[in-house]
């Protein structure tokens, strides 16, 4: 059978996503301040965006510009340019008024001596005393030490062994071994450990604590110290319980991960995207635009696509920007909608919640929420991603009111979040001799009308990095 081509026509229909949804999408998901970074780069990059000056901001009962806004993309979509009113179209974002330039004050800055420095990197920190070592000339010494430095993780410890440094550059293993122990001796103590164990008896070697029944505990009897089993310690090692207390006190003194000075965790600072403030007797979710520029057409550029300027070039280019800008400018206004939407649900749904505390947690999904106010679920899930909440109970991320519930004896929905608290606070009451199992923590619940199995139980503690009950015991 020869092959021919021929010509066909054939109607489908088919989901595309405009470019204006797909920034809409894109812009969904940032928190404000990533929103804040995007809106001042575009202003950068668009001549046919400013930012419009604060006296010329609008009070909040002005007219909505968002309005106004989506009446000039149902009229952008016909593409007629040449008659477009642009008064009509975009309203408080256009003005050809000249104001002549105010001078601004000049913030004054803080002192430098008020300036806080980040404390110097682990790594920076052994390299330097690498390099003060006597023989350092030795390139050998000195390649080995930066490959043991290089492989320490933020805690301090060696995470690769010494056959694995060796292959690195192809030298002995005696070498490693050899230049491992100078490693080991530099600041902080315990530093270049291969577990534990070794980084404990560094520092009590530092001590001058060889040979006592501090070494002997840390070498022979780690495990029973971590199980709080003191009296098993005591009983090998024939010492009383009041000199075993002083041993036990000089390795609490002992610091388990010394590296962790040189790489604290950075703290985050959170900027609340929603601001929940009660207005009379009803809660109302209020957006953070605090920073954010408020965008709108240039009037300088506008004029270029006056019907008189016959240069085609310059109009298909201002055309561009222009089409891009009011993409732009409705797409923050569609998410700031959005975001608005979702909240005053959530507010909805956890009113209680804000009243009176964890306690009255009620689980939710995001279905619920979609389904409140009309929309997909991806939607909701996009718009509580890396976003924040200020409520009467603190800042918190609004997945922490997404979660699943059980039910409760009484017919009652109960949070999970919630069931986590009730066993912090039994743990945290316990009689620290006689801790409470995960089985006897199953019946204490069940007689407050809450019925979990005990694997729930030990994976609610686990979650919350809470220790066995053997890990709890108290060692005297």
């Amino acid at each position: 059978m020869a092959l021919q081509q021929r010509l066909q026509t054939r109607l489908s229909q088919k989901l595309i996503l405009t470019p204006s949804l797909q920034q809409a999408i894109k812009l969904l998901p940032m928190s404000t301040l990533e929103l804040v970074d995007v809106l001042t780069q575009e202003v950068v990059e668009n001549p046919m965006l400013e930012e419009v000056p604060a006296e010329d901001l609008e009070p909040p009962d002005a007219a909505n510009p968002q309005e106004k806004t989506e009446a000039a993309a149902d009229k952008d979509a016909q593409d007629t340019w040449d008659d477009a009113d642009y008064e009509y179209f975009f309203g408080d974002y256009l003005d050809d008024g000249y104001r002549p330039p105010t001078p601004r004050e000049v913030p004054e800055l803080p002192p430098i001596e008020n300036t806080l420095s980040m404390p110097g990197a682990l790594t920076d920190h052994l390299m330097e005393q690498l390099s003060l070592q006597p023989g350092i000339d030795d390139s050998l010494v000195r390649d080995i030490g930066s490959a043991i430095i290089g492989n320490l993780n933020d805690d301090g410890y060696l995470a690769a062994s010494v056959d694995e440094i060796a292959t690195m550059g192809e030298w002995d293993t005696e070498n490693v071994e050899r230049v491992l122990k100078v490693v080991q001796g530099f600041d902080p103590v315990g530093v270049a450990a291969r577990g534990l164990q070794e980084c404990l008896l560094l520092q009590i070697a530092h001590l001058g604590l060889r040979d006592t029944a501090s070494e002997t505990i840390i070498r022979e009897h780690i495990d029973l110290l971590q199980n709080q089993q003191g009296q098993e310690i005591a009983r090998r090692l024939g010492l009383s319980i009041e000199e075993l207390k002083h041993h036990v006190g000089v390795i609490r003194q002992l610091d388990p991960r010394p590296g962790s000075r040189y790489n604290p965790a950075s703290s985050q600072h959170v900027i609340p995207d929603v601001y929940i403030v009660k207005v009379e007797d009803r809660y109302v979710a209020m957006l953070n635009e605090d920073g954010m520029p408020q965008l709108r057409i240039s009037p300088v550029y506008r004029r270029l696509l006056d019907k008189k300027n016959d240069n085609r070039e310059t109009r298909a280019y201002v055309k561009e920007k222009f089409r891009s800008a009011l993409w732009l400018i409705k797409s923050v206004d569609q998410r700031q909608k959005t975001i608005h939407k979702v909240a005053t649900s959530i507010i909805s749904f956890q009113n209680e919640f804000l009243d009176r505390g964890i306690k009255f947690l009620r689980p939710l999904v995001l279905r619920d929420v979609a389904n409140d106010i009309g929309m997909h679920e991806s939607t909701v899930s996009r718009v509580v991603n890396n976003k924040y909440m200020h409520t009467p109970q603190g800042v918190l991320e609004m997945k922490y009111f997404f979660h699943s519930g059980i039910s409760s004896a009484y017919g009652e929905s109960v949070s999970s979040v919630a069931i986590k608290q009730r066993i912090r606070r039994i743990i945290e009451g316990e009689d620290s001799r006689k801790p409470l199992s995960d089985s006897r923590i199953v019946g204490l619940l069940k007689d407050e009308g809450l019925i979990l199995a005990r694997r729930t139980i030990a994976k609610y503690r686990e979650e919350m990095k809470i220790p066995t009950s053997s890990q709890r015991r108290a060692l005297f």
